[in-house]
């Protein structure tokens, strides 16, 4: 089956305005992002999907492709949506633009799960690490049965508990890194609007369960970290000093 990887990446972000070009040790962003993806399935197949001129001129004097969408996509999977349309491929995967750090064979290994299992909507999940607080609304918390189904993801801390000697010894965190089919794309952006648990939650993942689509979610490599807001920054660049020693 032919796989692509799809980066939305939208310039006018509310909690952090030009974000995608933001620049991570003299590089942006958006070009860490593609590059580790090209590592996964060959830069051949790695897309931008943006509103913005200024993020497909840097995408495209790089070597890659950018898919121009529209400045009023709901979300980043509705503008992956919209780009999903203008290439051919059995599976899209969704690389989020803010995850800088994101291991090749993790996209690799949605790819290949997407494959086995068309059916169902894969996606990422990290364990939470010492550095990094359950209790952050930046991190999505996600709950699974014990085959990795999606319970429910959240921007509290789940699960919840009633007796402190009953807590979660660690918490799993979401990793944007998802496996779709067009089809599957196409009934999220027809839906036409938030749900209320994606509205009250902010995550966009939440519409397909509210579809009543199935998620399976896979482990990732430990140590990823996004880019949510300004403050990010330095953390991220540190981790990319040590990951790649600079």
């Amino acid at each position: 089956m032919t796989a692509c990887v799809i980066i939305p990446a939208r310039h006018a972000s509310t909690r952090f305005p030009g974000k995608p070009l933001t620049p991570l040790l003299g590089k942006p962003m958006i070009l860490w992002v593609a590059e580790l993806s090209a590592r996964a399935v060959g830069p051949e197949h790695v897309y931008v999907a943006t509103e913005d001129t200024r993020i497909s001129t840097v995408v495209e004097e790089a070597g890659f492709r950018a898919l121009m969408t529209s400045k009023t996509a709901l979300t980043g999977t509705d503008r992956l949506a919209e780009a999903a349309e203008m290439i051919d491929y059995d599976i899209y995967v969704n690389v989020q633009g803010d995850e800088p750090l994101v291991n090749p064979e993790d996209i690799k290994r949605c790819a290949e799960l997407k494959a086995a299992q068309p059916d169902l909507i894969v996606n990422g999940f990290a364990w939470i690490g010492p550095d990094e607080d359950p209790h952050s609304v930046n991190i999505p918390k996600v709950i699974t049965t014990e085959d990795d189904v999606m319970v429910y993801m959240s921007r509290i801390a789940l699960p919840g508990f009633k007796e402190a000697k009953n807590a979660p010894e660690r918490y799993k965190k979401q990793v944007c890194i998802y496996g779709f089919t067009r089809e599957e794309l196409t009934a999220f952006r027809e839906f036409g609007r938030k749900g209320p648990l994606e509205a009250c939650e902010d995550i966009e993942i939440l519409r397909f369960q509210e579809l009543g689509r199935k998620i399976v979610m896979y482990e990732t490599s430990p140590g990823t970290m996004a880019v949510d807001v300004p403050g990010d920054v330095a953390p991220v660049e540190a981790a990319l000093r040590k990951l790649w020693n600079l």
